[in-house]
């Protein structure tokens, strides 16, 4: 494990730790912990919420794919979030997925693709209504679910993996918040780090997987709908953009916001800190835009 990647592990570990002390699961959310939707029993584990007073409804469902830099993070880090997310109305589902560099480029993808499997076959027993199907991604976890909705809707982007999308998903809307969207630019990867992205790949990363894991490069016009958002005071937020061309270029709906002013200097993936002021608001326009594209 590169110096980069331990780092990040121990930064990220202390920071959310702090972020999340004394928080607990509120009364109004029903929750279903630690299924295990894949073979990896020790990180292909899922959460499921639901609002308590929805009982034998079914809902509308969003998927949480967690960020942590592809080296850090678990469902667990994003248990509190994604139960904000289900008490505005929806059911959510909460996956952890292998990490790099203990499993290398596309393990992540390949996880993230059993758990819409798993959320498919599983819509009768936890009501959800997969014909409203959403999704969210956090930082790396944006990077990740950006790739994974062209996997879904770009067979030329598709052919380079040997897992294949589910034939009946359908991700009506997404949200992109602080992801990480283009990383053929040098300075870009200097900054980042080019050993945390040898961890993620296994090997000196080439220009091939560099544009392999750039989703802006992979948009088409079947692109699902998105909600792209970063903040002022995001380290990622120069990543946004390119997002934004592309899917504008491509013809694809999309809602840019940069949350934040001089006065409210908001970091990276704030509104995972549900405590902030700022987080309800946000999280109230991310749920807002999904419900937008909800048909009874």
């Amino acid at each position: 494990m590169s110096a980069t990647s331990d780092y990040i592990r121990q930064a990220f570990g202390d920071g959310d730790t702090l972020r999340d002390k004394g928080l607990s699961t509120p009364p109004d959310v029903e929750r279903f912990d630690n299924i295990v939707y894949g073979p990896d029993k020790e990180w292909n584990v899922l959460d499921v919420y639901r609002p308590r007073a929805s009982k034998g409804k079914v809902l509308s469902v969003i998927v949480s794919v967690h960020g942590g830099g592809w080296v850090y993070g678990d469902k667990d880090r994003y248990q509190f979030y994604c139960m904000e997310l289900c008490r505005r109305g929806f059911a959510v589902v909460n996956f952890s997925y292998r990490l790099a560099p203990e499993t290398v480029f596309p393990a992540a993808l390949c996880d993230t693709n059993m758990a819409f499997e798993w959320t498919l076959s599983h819509a009768k027993e936890y009501g959800f209504d997969v014909e409203n199907l959403f999704a969210t991604g956090d930082s790396a976890g944006g990077n990740y679910l950006a790739l994974y909705a062209a996997i879904a809707t770009n067979p030329a982007y598709a052919a380079n993996f040997s897992f294949k999308a589910p034939r009946d998903l359908h991700l009506k809307a997404i949200n992109l918040n602080c992801g990480v969207y283009q990383l053929t630019d040098p300075a870009y990867v200097d900054h980042f780090s080019k050993d945390l992205m040898w961890d993620v790949f296994g090997h000196e990363p080439t220009a091939e997987d560099f544009a392999v894991i750039s989703p802006y490069l992979h948009v088409t016009e079947d692109y699902p709908p998105v909600f792209l958002n970063t903040a002022v005071g995001d380290f990622l937020k120069n990543q946004a953009p390119y997002m934004a061309r592309s899917l504008a270029e491509h013809g694809v709906p999309f809602t840019y916001k940069c949350y934040g002013d001089r006065e409210h200097d908001l970091h990276h993936v704030f509104m995972l800190t549900i405590r902030k002021p700022e987080s309800g608001p946000a999280i109230d326009e991310i749920c807002g835009y999904f419900r937008g594209f909800i048909k009874a």
